[in-house]
């Protein structure tokens, strides 16, 4: 007769950055999915290493007072959210946390100010979303929606609550669309991108549509009221297919008078409300004013550097996709800025104080770079650097290494920091910074 299975149990400290809980249990680390800081568990390692081990919780046996009832029937399974059993209103304080300990315990920093977090609605932001496409004979047929976790599977569902409604009703109806054509196998994502009057569906098609596929996904779109593209290939293949007559994506910044269009593969901010008032604080910090010389470095489609040349001050946009900046130009156009602005195609993260300095003289900078940061960015400046800098992050880890090079090489004062709740439910930590020289 074999042993019983002996049950784990550990008191949680704290959260992190994967939204796991952090136990301690005879001087090893535990991260267990599913737990809160003051909660005891029972848990179960489904991975284990000298130092650490990688659990998910089971009973709960004593619950934190911030637990709540995750409100989406997958999310056990679903890899897209990881935060629901934490309530929404203090998901804002964990993530700012997190970025008060990197900051802290990857470059001895602190803060002067905490900038109260920016927050919006927790459900139904998402205005972009890859969804993973399967064919699953014994699970009925297609599935459509995001994988699970630590998994290539596709989650059995028929709605998500982060993304808007009206999206998240398509999911059925593409798993009947889809399985109705000549190549269910041959469809494997669809890439969602929504504008404030429009959305558009990607469909990645690795064979040719028949006559009749073609027809259905037509009438798909006609009932449905979205537009949809074919991607054969890459990137660069991605094609208008119906309605011929569709409009150009567009979201708008009210705030600033700004029409930005886009492309349905372009990187734009998922959470467009929340985009808005990242918008108005970086523009309170970057405080531009006629006359002066700002850079907007990784300027993608010109999110930050329409704003800031709608102050009056002159714009240089610099970034390292061509496609983007010729969607940034033709946006300034649009929107009357091509006077005040320019843009420049260059690899920053291979970034010299020649190339910098090429540039010109800068009063201010915004830098919003992806995850990997702006390391060699940051070792450019030289000693025409602008005198202050607002930084724009999706990595805390990233910012705080990069916040120590423009502090302790640069000469830099970390004046204020906060984040941005860019996407509810999931640990992802948007933020951003100011920088100022004496």
């Amino acid at each position: 007769m074999s042993e019983p299975v002996q049950a784990h149990i550990a008191e949680v400290e704290s959260l992190d950055h994967d939204g796991q809980g952090v136990a301690r249990v005879e001087g090893k680390t535990i991260f267990i999915e599913g737990a809160l800081p003051g909660e005891q568990v029972e848990y179960s390692s489904y991975r284990k290493k000298p130092r650490f081990e990688k659990a998910r919780a089971g009973r709960i046996l004593k619950a934190s007072s911030l637990r709540v009832t995750p409100r989406c029937p997958n999310y056990d399974v679903c890899g897209g959210c990881s935060m629901q059993h934490l309530d929404s209103n203090a998901q804002a304080s964990v993530k700012q946390r997190v970025l008060e300990d990197d900051f802290w315990h990857l470059s001895r920093l602190r803060p002067e100010i905490i900038y109260p977090p920016i927050t919006g609605p927790a459900w139904g932001y998402r205005y972009r979303a890859r969804l993973s496409v399967r064919y699953v004979e014994k699970k009925g047929g297609v599935l459509v929606g995001f994988r699970e976790r630590s998994s290539s599977y596709v989650v059995n569902m028929g709605q998500c609550e982060v993304l808007p409604p009206h999206v998240s009703a398509l999911i059925m109806p593409l798993r009947v669309l889809i399985g109705k054509m000549s190549g269910p196998d041959k469809m494997p994502q669809i890439e969602v991108a929504i504008g404030d009057v429009q959305t558009a569906l990607v469909m990645r098609n690795l064979a040719d549509l028949s006559a009749n596929d073609e027809t259905l996904v037509r009438a798909f779109a006609d009932e449905h009221k979205v537009t949809i593209y074919l991607q054969p290939k890459g990137p660069d293949t991605v094609h208008l297919f119906h309605p011929l007559d569709a409009e150009a994506l567009y979201y708008t910044l009210p705030e600033f008078g700004l029409k930005m269009q886009f492309r349905p593969v372009d990187f734009t901010q998922v959470n467009h409300g929340i985009n808005r008032m990242l918008l108005r604080r970086a523009m309170f910090l970057l405080n531009p004013q006629p006359g002066q010389r700002i850079a907007d470095m990784f300027c993608g489609l010109g999110n930050f550097t329409l704003p800031i040349a709608r102050s009056g001050a002159t714009v240089v946009g610099v970034e390292g996709a061509n496609n983007l900046v010729e969607r940034a130009r033709q946006n300034a156009q649009l929107n009357g800025l091509a006077e005040r602005t320019e843009f420049g195609v260059s690899n920053l993260f291979e970034a010299t104080e020649e190339s910098l300095a090429a540039l010109g003289h800068f009063d201010s900078m915004l830098i919003d770079p992806p995850r990997d940061g702006a390391a060699e960015l940051c070792k450019a400046l030289g000693a025409d650097a602008p005198k202050r800098i607002v930084y724009v992050s999706c990595s805390p880890s990233t910012l705080a290494r990069d916040a120590a090079i423009l502090v302790y090489e640069k000469g830099y004062v970390l004046k204020g920091a906060g984040i941005a709740n860019m996407f509810p439910q999931t640990s992802h930590v948007e933020s951003i910074a100011l920088f100022e020289r004496p």
